[in-house]
């Protein structure tokens, strides 16, 4: 009669399974450093969850560049774990990749393998709640433990709380408490590759390993490597080395859309590519050292937090504003809504700027931070619609999408938000676009019919003397359109809309 093979000591476990969703790589993980060290086999696992491809799919969405982001950095992340295996001596380690419903697949694997335990990082959406619910229910029932480690931020859920130990909704008490509660400690990268002798083989063909082709999934290929958006670890080291030779000017860069300004690492900390422990850790320490950039670029890292904490103590805001009065504010709804929120989808609302970020996003899948507030703010302060349109279109476009910091900054814009900008704050688009874009080269980058126009100009087209568009061949309503609001008229009547919050 065969025997269970004896546990080395110190390891509970024979073996187990490290579930793979928002957090792509082998480096610095919480979840597969908790398993190297329990258990004396582990394997790795990430599925491509059919209840979120579906939808995709039915969207006409075969071409999307996250699912391409994410099958091209599972390539980095096998390559990663093949290597801190040989390392140590273990051949034949492979990433498990399945395609289904990740309650089945994941439970389905657990069985194959006879694991004890799965291991996996917290996700706060209340989606994904859900969905560990479910599965750990699932393997509750075959006598298998669901752990789940923070990983996705710094600080999470109830670990920065007011003194009268409540979640803060106000950014700047938070800040002040977030960095007051930070030490090394929390900044520490967990040691993987010290235990990586445990990683196993994968197991015989029966249960196919390897990075399935994108096409097998339904999915194209898309614009996503001509983008040079580099995937995978690899690529989230590259873009971090490359900013931190810009980071101490980022305070005075970031706004600028036309400049190379920003860290353009907000795709790789959505799926994990990198871990946010190193990013903040060089922040604080070269904060410490006096560098403004840093201090300005670890503050944008600490609203990523914020904004993590506030869904996790209210998950109501998905689909409801923070501010309950806010939800009494009438937008304009109809045909003539309809038609606005597709102008402004389509970069067609006559002003540069907007039009321009839009464009952008339609293009590549990103948008500059400074011009999502200045769409933001058009769609809700000048059209007049619901903030909530604009957040779901982000959510279906942004590379970088994520549902904490995409409702945090739509709410803010919009006002309804925790800690947002006062409802009568509206940007006006053409002087944010003078401010920050001065010289129109963002806006020639992506409207190059306007490409011609003096700087003086580009920001407001429809302001220039008839003679002078003629003169450069350019006919507003025909080669570009003619605004669809009075900025001033949109701003008056954003002023009566929301008058039922004021004083609130």
């Amino acid at each position: 009669m065969s025997k269970t093979p004896s546990k080395p000591a110190g390891k509970p476990l024979d073996r187990a399974l490290v579930w793979l969703r928002r957090d792509l790589r082998a480096d610095d993980h919480a979840a597969l450093y908790h398993a190297l060290r329990a258990a004396r086999r582990v394997w790795c696992a990430f599925v491509f969850d059919r209840d979120i491809l579906d939808p995709l799919l039915a969207a006409g969405r075969q071409a999307d560049r996250r699912v391409e982001f994410i099958r091209d950095s599972l390539l980095g992340v096998d390559a990663e774990l093949r290597a801190l295996a040989a390392s140590h001596g273990v051949e034949g380690v492979s990433l498990l990749v399945r395609h289904g419903r990740a309650h089945e697949e994941i439970t389905a694997l657990a069985t194959r393998l006879s694991v004890q335990a799965v291991y996996a990082n917290h996700d706060d959406e209340p989606a994904a709640l859900a969905r560990d619910a479910r599965v750990r229910g699932l393997l509750a029932e075959q006598g298998v433990a669901l752990h789940t480690s923070k990983d996705v931020v710094v600080f999470e859920r109830s670990e920065v709380l007011t003194q009268g130990g409540g979640a803060f909704s106000v950014f700047t008490p938070y800040k002040n408490a977030w960095l007051k509660k930070l030490v090394p400690f929390y900044l520490k990268a967990y040691p993987v590759a010290h235990h990586a002798a445990a990683l196993a083989p994968a197991p015989s063909s029966s249960l196919p390993s390897g990075v399935p082709a994108l096409e097998s999934l339904g999915f194209a290929r898309t614009n996503l490597h001509q983008l040079r958006l580099p995937t995978g670890p690899a690529g989230g080291h590259e873009l971090f080395d490359d900013f931190l030779q810009r980071i101490d000017g980022y305070h005075e860069t970031r706004d600028y859309p036309a400049v190379k300004g920003p860290s353009y690492l907000s795709t790789h900390l959505r799926f994990g590519t990198v871990s946010i422990r190193r990013l903040a850790r060089e922040a604080a320490q070269r904060r410490e050292g006096g560098s403004r950039g840093a201090e300005v670029w670890l503050s944008e890292l600490i609203w990523r937090d914020f904004y993590h904490q506030i869904l996790a103590h209210h998950p109501r805001v998905v689909g409801e504003s923070f501010k309950p009065e806010y939800e009494r504010i009438r937008w304009e709804h109809g045909k003539q809504a309809d038609a606005l929120f597709a102008a402004w989808c389509e970069g067609r609302t006559g002003y540069p700027l907007v039009d321009a970020a839009m464009r952008q996003l339609a293009q590549t899948g990103y948008m500059h931070n400074r011009l999502r507030m200045v769409v933001a703010c058009f769609l809700c302060k000048d059209l007049g619609l619901d903030w909530r349109r604009g957040e779901a279109f982000f959510a279906l476009h942004l590379n970088d999408y994520d549902l904490a910091a995409n409702n945090g900054g739509w709410q803010w814009a919009a006002s309804c938000g925790c800690d947002a900008q006062p409802y009568f704050r509206i940007f006006n688009p053409v002087t944010q676009s003078e401010k920050f874009d001065p010289e129109g080269r963002f806006i020639r980058r992506y409207l190059p019919q306007l490409a011609a126009l003096p700087a003086a100009l580009i920001h407001a087209p429809w302001t220039a003397r008839p003679v002078d568009l003629a003169a450069l061949g350019l006919v507003l309503g025909r080669d570009y359109p003619l605004p669809l609001v009075d900025h001033a008229e949109a701003r008056a009547k954003t002023l009566e809309r929301y008058a039922v919050v004021k004083g609130a």
